[in-house]
């Protein structure tokens, strides 16, 4: 199985940027669909992208699409997520997410293993 560590996280003000990495080790990384979540206090967690084993293939929330990028470096067994014109509303607890899927998943309970997650707290 594989274990997952994020990091990155931060205070950032409104319009700023963050680039948050998430760690893989245990496990041949490029067998994993990956993606990120983020639950905000109060809410459910919710699907924020998700990328394929090659990074051919990547999905988004709607509400982040064209403002932040997942990615992947397979021979870094790392993911990212690069967040570019941060708005209050991106705070969150962002996690990261692995599954031996052969299709990306866009649900919660697409994926088997979690991270602890990284906190993101945007300033207006």
């Amino acid at each position: 199985q594989v274990q997952l560590v994020e990091s990155g996280g931060g205070l950032v003000q409104a319009g700023g940027s963050l680039r948050l990495s998430c760690a893989a080790s245990g496990s041949t990384f490029s067998s994993y669909v990956m993606g990120w979540f983020r639950q905000a206090p109060g809410k459910e967690r919710e699907f924020v992208a998700a990328i394929n084993w090659s990074g051919g293939i990547t999905y988004y929330a709607n509400s982040v699409k064209g403002r932040f990028t997942i990615s992947r470096d397979n021979a870094k067994n790392t993911l990212y997520l690069q967040m570019n014109n941060l708005k209050p509303e991106d705070t969150a607890v962002y996690y990261c997410a692995g599954d031996r899927r052969v299709r990306v998943g866009v649900t919660a309970k697409d994926y088997q293993y979690w991270g602890q997650g990284t906190q993101v707290t945007v300033s207006s």
